[in-house]
């Protein structure tokens, strides 16, 4: 080694030892070679500390005594497709199904810039002054490509999340139908069952969404905005005839006459299609969620429809049709899952699909050679 090289070796501190072991660097004493011998020692793994798994009875009572922190547990148990979790969130639910079906369940869509979002906070804030508990239900689309989610309603409502009486769940659609998260309901029978009795469902406002949530709720509200004419010439009747009211937002300062302008057209428009409830006539109004200008009407509008559908029964009719549509939806989300998982599905469903998309076999009778290879074995079942 020449004078250079010891030189350097000496300024950077590193020299190494004909035994392969790190020398003490010229700069450390006697003092510091423990600290320095111990910086060269790789760090030690971090111990993962796995929390226990609750129990049901422990979801039970959390839920009961409205805990948000269990709350929140619950519902990303019953979002789980773990088996194991299906399993517990069933037992769950089972054991909170007495404590369900006290709240008034209320949809909101519209298209996107109609202010969804700024309503539902205002709304829920007013409500929560009222002395009521919100649970919103706010389901994020998530992305067909990287299967992502921005999940930022949180962000967008931070005035409603610190309020003591709300509870915000932001979830992942999961490439549901229209954006809608397949376990929405369990959601909402968890919230009910730990007290919340107003719960909001925002939808993401694209397609079918819509009739999607209409099946899950009592009241259905779409947010719209000014220039009505225009909007009317997009809008599909059958979206149309979902809703119980329409409420045109942002109608303040120089918009406020333009909303009432549009209020009349849409009135108008109402007047000829079919109502969504039976007895409930479908109108629309204005608000400014801004300003908050509105929002006790649109409250008094919903209570006056509970109160007017409870007394003639169409509230209870609808929600017993609307049980039986979710096990319907059940039972068909059951036979898809067990269809693709059978094995001998899952080995001629590539080699079929490739037939059809190249031409060589119609697709009618790819399918009906697929079924009758499923049901074959079924057949072998014991």
């Amino acid at each position: 080694m020449n004078g250079e090289e010891k030189r350097r070796e000496q300024e950077s501190g590193q020299s190494a030892a004909s035994d392969g072991q790190p020398r003490r660097p010229e700069w450390a004493d006697d003092n510091g070679l423990s600290s320095y011998v111990q910086a060269e020692r790789p760090p030690a793994p971090k111990r993962v500390v796995r929390r226990k798994e609750r129990s049901v009875e422990e979801y039970v009572q959390g839920v009961l005594a409205g805990d948000r922190t269990i709350l929140a547990q619950a519902i990303t148990l019953v979002e789980s497709n773990a088996s194991r979790h299906m399993d517990l969130a069933q037992q769950v639910l089972n054991e909170l199904l007495p404590h369900v079906g006290r709240s008034i369940r209320i949809g909101v869509t519209g298209v996107p810039g109609a202010g969804k979002s700024t309503f539902i906070e205002a709304f829920g804030t007013f409500l929560c002054e009222q002395g009521h508990r919100v649970a919103v239900l706010a389901v994020d689309p998530t992305s067909s490509l990287t299967g992502g989610s921005i999940l930022g309603d949180k962000t967008r409502m931070e005035a409603l999340a610190r309020h003591p009486h709300a509870f915000i769940r932001p979830s992942p659609s999961g490439g549901a139908l229209g954006g809608v998260h397949r376990k929405t309901r369990e959601t909402m029978m968890l919230c009910e069952a730990a007290g919340y009795d107003i719960i909001l469902v925002e939808t993401v406002g694209v397609g079918q969404s819509e009739f999607v949530v209409r099946g899950m709720v009592d009241f259905f509200l779409l947010l719209a905005l000014t220039g009505a004419g225009d909007e009317l010439q997009g809008m599909k009747r059958g979206i149309m005839e979902l809703v119980d009211a329409i409420v045109i937002n942002k109608a303040d300062g120089d918009n406020k006459e333009k909303a009432r302008m549009a209020q009349n057209e849409y009135n108008q428009f109402l007047h000829y299609l079919r109502p969504a409830t039976p007895g409930w006539e479908t109108k629309a109004y204005t608000c400014s969620a801004l300003l908050g200008e509105g929002i006790a009407d649109m409250w008094r509008v919903i209570q006056t429809f509970v109160e007017t559908t409870k007394r003639s029964g169409v509230f209870f009719d609808r929600r017993r049709q609307q049980q039986k549509d979710w096990m319907h939806a059940m039972i068909k989300e059951y036979i898809e899952t067990r269809f693709f998982a059978d094995p001998i599905v899952k080995e001629k469903l590539p080699m079929l699909e490739n037939s059809v998309i190249s031409g060589a076999k119609p697709v009618t009778a790819a399918v009906r050679e697929l079924i009758e290879a499923y049901e074959r074995s079924l057949g072998g079942e014991v």
